[in-house]
């Protein structure tokens, strides 16, 4: 048996055939025993690729030529698509992005928990595939005086120029273009290092201005004079304070039936696809099963997404998120919507449930964690059990994890549904649903 060859960084493979999409978005070939993960691939491309990384049991490489395009291959939709980090699927018919996104998830569960396939139900998919981001991070740069607005290339900081993002709520590219021709060629962009815009249910924008200069005021008056219809706010300072420029900094999303207006702070956590967010906290409501006598313990609750709604069909709902501006805002949401069976808590999710099951039984667990997901959680629903757990995950690797350690001890997964909430992204949201065996 021959042994594989010795390659390095640069050097060209002879041409490799991709034969499946891998979590992370890339596709994966084969290469003298070795599998290499390409970038921007679909199964069945013909390619020629560059190595970029080098490990003992896998390499990493890009595209350096397409041999023979794929049939499941489409033209993408923006013209850098490939070189931005933004997107990492736009080649792929959306139908292909779906069938890609339930596998993998499929797949994740079932080889990492053991999840019976059948427990995994078929994908939601997105209402639309495009224009659908509510809230996006702008990168930005400054080469040759002129004021470049776009996304990181990918493992990098050089930032791709974008006039227009085809993911992006129309609203906000309108706004970008604005922004842009405001702050070109002007002394404060060379200290502009990001964009944050949002846009709600009511196509209010708003806009947050990172700023590294010392003249604030003069930025202040410039925005100001661009008579630009949104909230403008500058970050700035050691602490990145924000100041209000031009608005109040709060924007609002509807979910429920009937439709609950939430609000929410500039620079404070929603779901970036707002109909697909709807979407899925009709689906959580659904799985709840709710008679009105329960006692819920929502974690990371942001300003009430799924708390409020939640509340309006049981006894008494608790509210648990780090961020005291959303907490604040959870509580004026409750107050707006007349909900008077819920409280609000600013503390750490971990110990939570061992806090607030001291006072009385928790009958729902319900926590949507950030991508790290919430593994000191799951030990303390191991020594403090509780009948029904719903997990809103944006990560299958961290969800999978966490569930592993619940189905081994004493939980039964009755149910997990993926969410497409990022069309032309690797990225998915699902809802899984499990119940204590007592």
């Amino acid at each position: 048996m021959s042994l594989p060859t010795e390659l390095k960084v640069d050097e060209i493979l002879p041409p490799l055939t991709v034969e499946t999409m891998v979590n992370g978005g890339a596709g994966l070939a084969r290469y003298e025993g070795r599998v290499v993960f390409i970038p921007h691939v679909a199964v069945g491309d013909v390619v020629l690729c560059r190595v970029t990384k080098v490990k003992k049991h896998f390499l990493e490489a890009e595209i350096n030529e397409m041999l023979q395009p794929s049939p499941q291959r489409r033209q993408p939709e923006c013209p850098v698509a490939g070189e931005c980090g933004g997107c990492q699927w736009q080649h792929l018919a959306y139908s292909e992005q779906l069938q890609w996104k339930e596998s993998l998830f499929r797949e994740t569960l079932t080889r990492q928990c053991g999840t019976n396939p059948d427990k995994i139900l078929p994908i939601v998919p997105a209402a639309d595939e495009w224009n659908y981001r509510s809230r996006v991070q702008i990168k930005c740069s400054n080469p040759n005086a002129t004021f470049v607005t776009g996304f990181y290339r990918p493992k990098s900081h050089s930032v791709i120029s974008i006039d227009r993002c085809p993911i992006i709520a129309p609203e906000l590219n309108t706004l970008l273009a604005h922004l842009r021709k405001l702050i070109n060629r002007t002394v404060h962009a060379k200290y502009i290092p990001q964009i944050d815009l949002a846009v709600d249910d009511n196509r209010k924008c708003s806009a947050v201005i990172h700023y590294a200069g010392s003249d604030l005021s003069s930025l202040a008056a410039l925005l100001k004079a661009g008579s630009l219809v949104a909230d403008m706010l500058i970050k700035s300072g050691s602490k990145s304070k924000l100041f209000p420029i031009q608005g109040e900094g709060v924007l609002q999303i509807s979910v429920d039936r009937p439709p609950m207006k939430l609000a929410y702070a500039v620079g404070s956590f929603a779901q970036i696809n707002l109909e697909q967010n709807r979407t899925l906290v009709a689906a959580v409501l659904g799985l709840s099963s709710l008679t009105g006598r329960e006692r819920i313990l929502d974690l990371y609750c942001g300003m009430g997404n799924f708390s409020l709604p939640l509340a309006r069909r049981a006894k008494q709902v608790i509210g648990v998120e780090e961020s005291a501006a959303s907490i604040k805002m959870a509580g004026e949401n409750g107050r707006q919507n007349q909900i008077e069976n819920v409280e609000f808590y600013s503390q750490s999710a971990e110990g939570a449930l061992s806090r607030f099951s001291q006072q009385n039984s928790v009958d729902l667990l319900f926590l949507d964690p950030p991508r790290i997901g919430a593994i000191a959680t799951m030990k303390e629903l191991l020594k403090t059990p509780v009948n029904k757990v719903i997990y809103v995950s944006c990560d299958p690797q961290t969800l999978a994890r966490d569930l592993k350690l619940l189905v081994n001890g004493g939980y039964e997964l009755v149910s997990s549904q993926p969410f497409d909430m990022f069309p032309q992204t690797h990225h998915c949201e699902s809802v899984t649903l499990l119940q204590y065996l007592s």
